[in-house]
């Protein structure tokens, strides 16, 4: 029998909705039962694409002796993160500060009522093992404690909820304090935290594009520094160019690899990271480091979208799962299944010619480096012949059961049951979530502008702008932004990264395509709505959740560190100065100014958490404005300037091609396009 989540529209939540469990969705009904029933509340948050969350739900929370103890002792609440990152921002925090890490799922113990936490985990095994209790005796000894130990209980409480409140006020100091030697220093460590290499034996490799994208911005400037940021901007690309994380036969990237190595990767695909990936290669490419791995990185991941990710109305979905089926009689999904090689498979599909240059060009043995099977990773760089990219679509026809230029459209599976009875005519695909995310389509619309700003093809600007016209017409209801989208019903209020990263988005075509003047339009419009009900007018910055939308959390966060997306707040300061700039409205610039300097003494104090304020630093340090002639745009948006913001003007002196202005001053105008970018690099540096 099916409980309340049944009716979910999270995909997440609607995987639990079999559980013998009595799932309730985090409600005011969920609360206020807990609470008058004096039950601790176990709230536990995932993911549909999350390989652990996925184990646990086969596990522990299928378990019928689990199942009974838990709905007669607590009241268990199942979160998606992806609809409530507030909810998880602020009860992740909580489990750092009780076991000094985290992770998804993640499961706390919450006390009725003041939904304070008290206990917390990440993945609990069913029974004893991995050095970890068996989950019903976590249970049983959580229980025990709530009704036994009530002075331990609140002194635990009030330690924990005094650190959440503390964390949200920071010190803030005056504009003198932001510098560059402030922002080398953040280069600086930041570039550091990307150094880490394939010596490092046993450490997981993540994208961490945020890092990776200060790195390269910061090495245009002339400092010392332990770090070649240039050099290790390139090698991060070809890293993930070149390695397992990136599908070579399907394109779109993997979310991490679990070796130092890029090799095997945990195989979903989410969205976030590879809107991220675009718009890093193509910078990349831009600034000169023309490795042709990463042009076809970005066409096959462009390709991937456009096959499997995109809505028919435009949108983009939001992730592929990890795991797959291999046949449809099987229970439970294979990690990788979808994605990986058998040696005696490949034998069978390609010639002994083919095999060979197959193994000359990717890591390819008998005894493979996954679980038997093998994951395919370019040992070099450089331009794949021809004869390689034929024998990789072999692959693809293999995978998809077509050529990859029979396919456009691929329709995904939505759920298990989908992808066991639909007729596959290659392998059983992972299970895509469908939902919309207007903070995961604003990046990948980031990466698609930005790669057609670079690149110049067309279609990337069709999915893009589609994707961006999608949400302007779409996720407003009744004057409020919303933040997600199923199958065409707009639900959740927005938070602060939906609005920050569609306001970069909307800036991002603008700078594509700066004859354009809708979307600065739009994202005018869109920054005085955020403004207007997430802004701090006592401490400076942007709250995660609007403030008309927080009655249930414990606090009011404001976003400043960078985790695999950038953090709100970094984004959202770089924003107000690239508007400030484009509409010569200072009230922009003295609000971003504010801004940084409410973060100022984080910045200060702990630079490797925040590269987006760097970035954003950056900016407010350097911001340039280039007034020119339509006809100079396309030399000028291809390269790679990052504090760059550009201006059609008519009405230039004569003989000029492009005026520069950086801050409140501008040089004399260039006579030349050899002289607009000298004078571009002169004042960018």
């Amino acid at each position: 029998m099916s409980n309340r989540l049944a009716s979910a529209q999270s995909l997440y939540l609607r995987k639990h909705a079999d559980n013998p469990i009595d799932w309730w969705p985090w409600c005011e009904e969920a609360l206020e039962t807990a609470k008058t029933q004096d039950k601790p509340i176990f709230l536990s948050i995932g993911y549909s694409s999350c390989h652990w969350c996925t184990v646990m739900e086969g596990e522990a929370f299928s378990d019928s002796a689990i199942a009974e103890y838990m709905n007669a002792n607590f009241l268990p609440i199942k979160v998606d993160r992806e609809e409530r990152p507030d909810i998880d921002s602020i009860y992740m925090q909580a489990l750092q500060m009780m076991t000094g890490q985290g992770g998804w799922p993640l499961n706390i113990f919450l006390t009725p009522g003041d939904l304070v936490p008290f206990y917390g985990g990440t993945y609990f095994p069913l029974e004893p093992r991995y050095g970890r209790p068996g989950f019903l005796q976590v249970l049983q000894s959580i229980r025990r404690f709530y009704d036994v130990e009530k002075e331990k209980l609140g002194a635990l409480k009030q330690e924990i909820i005094g650190g959440l409140k503390q964390s949200t006020i920071l010190p803030i100091s005056t504009s003198d304090s932001l510098t560059e030697e402030l922002l080398y220093r953040g280069v600086e460590t930041n570039t550091g935290v990307i150094s880490i290499g394939a010596s490092d034996f046993g450490r997981p490799s993540f994208p961490m594009i945020p890092y990776a994208s200060l790195a390269l911005q910061g090495s245009r400037f002339q400092f010392e520094s332990r770090y070649d940021g240039r050099q290790l901007s390139a090698r991060r690309g070809e890293d993930l160019a070149l390695g397992g994380i990136y599908d070579h036969v399907g394109g779109g990237f993997h979310r991490y690899t679990v070796d130092s190595t890029w090799t095997v990767p945990h195989f979903e695909k989410m969205l976030y990271d590879n809107g991220q990936i675009l718009e890093y290669l193509s910078n990349l490419w831009s600034a000169g480091i023309k490795e042709p791995a990463f042009e076809r990185a970005i066409a096959g991941t462009v390709a991937w979208l456009k096959r499997e990710m995109t809505a028919p109305e435009g949108y983009f979905y939001a992730a592929q799962d990890a795991d797959s089926f291999t046949s449809a009689e099987e229970s439970e999904p294979e990690e990788g299944a979808f994605y990986v090689w058998r040696y005696d498979e490949l034998e069978k599909i390609l010639t002994a010619d083919e095999l060979e240059e197959l193994k000359a060009a990717f890591t390819i043995t008998e005894k493979g480096n996954f679980e038997g099977s093998n994951v395919l990773q370019r040992k070099e760089s450089g331009k794949l012949s021809d004869s390689l990219e034929a024998i990789l679509d072999k692959l693809f026809e293999v995978r998809y059961g077509a050529k990859s230029t029979e396919i456009e459209t691929f329709v995904p599976a939505r759920n298990n049951q989908e992808a066991k009875t639909s007729d596959w005519k290659g392998r059983i695909p992972a299970v895509t979530d469908t939902k919309m995310i207007a903070a995961w389509n604003s990046l990948t619309i980031s990466g698609l502008a930005r790669a057609y700003a670079v690149f110049g093809e067309p279609s990337y600007w069709e999915l893009a702008t589609r994707a961006a016209k999608f949400i302007l017409e779409h996720q407003w209801v009744k004057g409020r932004f919303h933040r997600l989208n199923y199958e065409g019903q707009a639900t959740v209020l927005a938070q602060s990264e939906d609005y920050a990263f569609f306001i970069k988005a909307l800036l991002d075509l603008q700078t594509a395509s700066p004859t354009e003047s809708f979307w600065l339009k739009k994202a005018v419009e869109v920054q005085q709505e955020f403004d207007e009900f997430f802004w701090s007018l006592e401490m400076g910055g942007y709250f995660n959740t609007a403030a008309d939308d927080s009655g249930d959390l414990l606090v009011r966060e404001r976003s400043y560190i960078d985790n695999a997306t950038p953090a709100a707040n970094g984004v959202a300061i770089a924003n107000l100065i690239r508007i400030a700039l484009l509409t010569e409205n200072l009230e922009y610039l003295d609000r971003a100014e504010q801004g940084l300097q409410a973060f100022s003494a984080v910045l200060q104090q702990s630079p490797q958490a925040c590269p987006s304020l760097f970035a954003a630093l950056d900016w407010y340090l350097h911001a340039t404005l280039v007034r020119t002639k339509e006809e100079q745009l396309q030399a000028l948006i291809s390269q790679y300037f990052p504090t760059v913001v550009y201006r059609i003007e008519s009405d230039l002196p004569e003989k000029a091609v492009g005026i520069i202005c950086r801050g409140l001053s501008c040089l004399e105008p260039a006579q030349s396009q050899a002289q607009l970018l000298e004078q571009i690099q002169q004042v960018s540096d």
